[in-house]
């Protein structure tokens, strides 16, 4: 799947997830389109993937051990 980017220089493309990831942390995009928000994120404002925040719960990667 193909997702659509906005670059700093004001151009736009479509690239691959594994090409996006290595977006993200360059600085030559400034937005991508989440199609499951439906709607555009904003790299400096929004959380993306990689970047998150703290959370308290339960590893849920991990059965719980007994």
């Amino acid at each position: 799947m193909l997702l659509r980017v906005h670059y700093e220089d004001g151009s736009h493309g479509e690239v691959d997830a594994r090409t996006l990831d290595r977006l993200l942390f360059g600085k030559t995009r400034r937005q991508f389109y989440r199609p499951s928000e439906v709607r555009w994120v904003n790299v400096y404002r929004d959380p993306i993937r990689g970047l998150g925040g703290d959370y308290g719960g339960p590893d849920r990667r991990q059965p719980p051990t007994i």
